[in-house]
């Protein structure tokens, strides 16, 4: 099977959705396959690509997600580097600097001496630096950006027109915000119950407090109100920019006019020629982790330092779940005619599993009912009743869990129908060391679906009919659900801490090929 085609092996996730194992996590915790929209994605850390520099959240929202020393080439996008260069410079000679200092009012009236006598100035060479592309051959001296004195200068930035507008418009819309804020907060304070009916023991009418506050000079208790900032609405304007006088004249070369690409990077301005093109800051990179939406517990989290490829929780499902390989099918497929598929199993656990292979699940595993699987799905509140203070205002706090699992059926439909295994087999823990084990195994007993076994690896034939209508060309799908025995060594009661055994399904679907054209 090559490397850049489909996977025909797929799994059902517990959401319905088919996916191959590589794509596909696994909660221990709760324990179910998870795919990509039943797990919610966390930012851990921002970092740049080139310069590996951790940045925090808020300095990174501060810079706009962009590093501060790397720039990236207009022209296309690949990072620049700072090149160095000598210019020449003149410097005054120390004898000239010291002769000046000390030349004293009655030699003021001698002539100076010659240049050939005494120089006045020594040639010295310094260093500059500009940014330039090692992949267009870009440079900074292209569009007029003068050179800095130190590698890492503060290079000048092409400002947006419209800054000031948008600064403007981003300070009135915090402002509603705020003021939206300050109105539900006051809102919730009238309609909340006070606390404390009287401020103080001997203040039984709420006067004192407020008589005080008069006499000293001071203002009463309120919410400080949002500054309101107005701003000019946009007008339309009919007054459009002349086209350049030439553009009918002279012919048009491509090479000095930008791609879409190029002008998507500056969209502040958007230039149209290649020469009002400026250096772009690097966008920062992030380490994301990945959260089960059920149980809330970490599936994927990575190191923090930029340059660890490693993670310190990774709960994929190709290190949990059986993998499942499709070799071939031992006859072409025909409508209504029997055959059979060879699957090579593989155990990625430090625990043997035992396998069963089952056209549906046993009764005790099967769906529930609709009502109830509605009535095992309603939210369930928690009163807190812990305050005395809430017990007798009689206020219920309720706690509900922030999601639920909604189940849905698998779309895809199977149009073959499998024989089951005659029985279980075992699938022998993973040991790296046997993979280079050259002693030969004893033969032993084992069922006549078991063609090949080594290892921890073991090759299995299944046999299976197409439907009789299917027409040709038609892809044959194998359903069947694959049950595993698993080890989970995480306990959620403190009092249990040795592994327990669970016994876990998984659907899996199999795209053994299209039917042929009969001869």
């Amino acid at each position: 099977m090559s490397f850049m085609q489909p996977s025909p092996v797929k799994y059902a996730c517990s959401c319905g959705i088919l996916n191959p194992i590589n794509k596909l996590f696994f909660c221990r915790h709760c324990p179910k396959l998870r795919c990509g929209y039943c797990v919610c994605t966390e930012i851990e850390s921002h970092f740049c690509s080139n310069c590996l520099e951790n940045i925090p959240s808020s300095e990174a929202r501060h810079k706009k997600n962009c590093c501060a020393n790397c720039f990236d080439c207009p022209c296309c996008q690949h990072t620049l580097s700072a090149r160095a260069a000598n210019v020449p410079v003149v410097r005054k000679s120390e004898e000239t600097k010291e002769g000046e200092s000390k030349e004293s009012p009655a030699a003021a009236g001698t002539p100076p001496a010659t240049a050939s006598s005494k120089p006045s100035a020594i040639p010295t060479t310094k260093k500059i630096y500009y940014l330039s592309c090692l992949s267009c051959r870009w440079t900074t001296r292209d569009v007029g950006i003068p050179d800095q004195g130190v590698a890492s200068g503060t290079w000048p930035e092409n400002e947006c027109l419209y800054q000031a507008r948008f600064n403007t418009l981003v300070d009135y819309y915090q402002s509603i915000v705020l003021q939206e804020k300050q109105e539900k907060l006051e809102f919730m304070r009238r309609k909340a119950p006070k606390q404390h009916k009287f401020p103080s023991l001997t203040d039984r009418t709420g006067l004192t407090v407020s008589l005080i506050r008069r006499q000293i000079g001071w203002h009463e208790k309120s919410i400080p109100k949002a500054k309101a900032i107005s701003i000019p609405p946009a007008e339309a304007t009919a007054d459009v920019g002349s086209l350049p006088e030439d553009i009918f004249t002279e012919p048009l070369n491509l090479r000095n006019i930008t791609t879409i690409a190029q002008r998507h990077g500056q969209p502040g301005d958007q230039p149209t020629a290649v020469s009002n093109l400026y250096p772009q800051r690097r966008s920062l990179w992030i380490k994301r982790s990945l959260r089960c939406r059920q149980c809330e517990h970490n599936l994927i989290k990575p190191e923090y330092h930029p340059t660890s490829i490693k993670y310190r929780i990774q709960l994929f499902a190709s290190y949990h779940v059986p993998e499942v390989l499709m070799v071939r099918c031992e006859q072409p497929l025909q409508p209504g005619k029997a055959n059979a598929i060879l699957l090579k199993l593989s155990n990625p656990t430090m625990y043997d599993m035992t396998i069963r292979i089952l056209s549906a699940l046993p009764p005790e595993e099967a769906l529930i009912s609709p009502e109830a699987f509605q009535q095992a799905c309603k939210i369930k509140e928690e009163v807190v009743t812990s305050s005395p203070l809430v017990r007798n205002t009689g206020l219920t706090l309720s706690r509900q869990n922030s999601t639920r699992e909604v189940k849905r059926e698998v779309e895809d439909v199977s149009n073959a129908e499998i024989v089951p295994l005659e029985s279980e087999f075992v699938l022998s823990q993973r040991d790296d060391s046997k993979e280079f084990d050259e002693d030969v195994q004893l033969p032993t007993e084992e069922p006549k679906f078991i063609v090949w076994r080594k290892g921890n690896k073991v090759l299995i034939r299944l046999q299976f009919t197409p439907a009789d209508e299917l027409p040709p060309n038609t892809d044959v799908m194998l359903g069947f659900f694959m049950q595993y025995t698993y080890v989970n060594t995480v306990s959620n009661a403190s009092d249990k801490k040795e592994p327990t055994t669970h016994a876990l399904h998984s659907r899996i679907f199999i795209n053994a090929g299209a039917i042929e054209k009969a001869n």
